[in-house]
């Protein structure tokens, strides 16, 4: 082999790798979204038959699907699974819904899903010290965008609500709202947020809490006291659900 085919052989390269990677992405895509999306269905979680689901109080969302105005939905990161669902039948009703999303290359996956359902996505972390990703969270803010986030994510502790959360609801003056689940039988992944996994033909429960308003001004401390309340309002909406959840065992007894 001449040295011109050797050298043009090293320039494909990349080119073919690139192809690759983009292939292994979309298959990736496809996949993670039919796993996804036959739990949920199993589960029952879409109204049919095989399972049943119910939301509680979704006309506080209901809302502001309709008037277009802007909030902030939050939720416990071991409750993603099913609020990402009930967040995508939101989007198919005309919701203008975003996320954040890693900018590292583990991201790229849930990026091209989130995208494939018509949210926004903006890379980077919702961190109070992360200047550039809080930028494009206003901006996306600004454009009528609401940004849906796991309070304690995306790497826990679990249960502990991030200052960034609630500064973020502050910077674009979106009222923060609460989001729980639970179901009667779910699987519980071994890892830092107890990650729940509804089982086909659970009972599933969700719950919207009331909103919470962060006026612009508040101090530091302030939005300290508003960021250990909300923790506690997700806390409410999830004593909510387990409740609704053993009624519907009584039910069935």
């Amino acid at each position: 082999m001449s040295g011109t085919e050797n050298r043009l052989q090293r320039r494909r390269g990349p080119a073919q790798s690139g192809v690759q990677s983009t292939y292994v992405l979309r298959v990736g895509v496809c996949i993670i979204s039919s796993v996804f999306r036959y739990f949920w269905e199993s589960a029952g979680c879409c109204g049919g038959a095989t399972g049943e689901k119910s939301v509680i109080d979704a006309d506080v969302l209901n809302r502001y699907i309709r008037s277009g105005e802007l909030c902030a939905p939050c939720y416990w990161h071991q409750d993603s699974f099913c609020c990402l669902e009930q967040t995508r039948a939101w989007l198919k009703r005309g919701f203008k819904a975003g996320f954040i999303i890693s900018a590292s290359v583990d991201g790229e996956v849930p990026a091209r899903i989130a995208r494939s359902w018509g949210a926004t996505v903006v890379r980077g972390s919702a961190k109070a010290s992360n200047a550039l990703a809080m930028r494009d969270i206003h901006q996306a803010m600004k454009n009528g965008v609401s940004i849906v986030t796991a309070a304690d994510g995306p790497l826990g502790p679990k249960y502990y609500f991030k200052p960034g959360v609630v500064l973020m609801a502050r910077i674009g003056s979106a009222p923060m709202i609460p989001i729980a689940c639970a179901a009667d039988r779910a699987w519980y992944l071994k890892r830092w947020d107890d990650f729940m996994l509804p089982k086909p033909f659970a009972r599933v429960v969700i719950s919207v809490g009331e909103p919470q308003l962060m006026p612009r001004d508040r101090s530091v401390d302030e939005l300290e006291q508003h960021r250990l309340w909300d923790g506690k309002g997700d806390q409410c909406s999830q004593a909510a659900v387990r409740s609704s959840i053993d009624n519907g065992r009584a039910r069935r007894r």
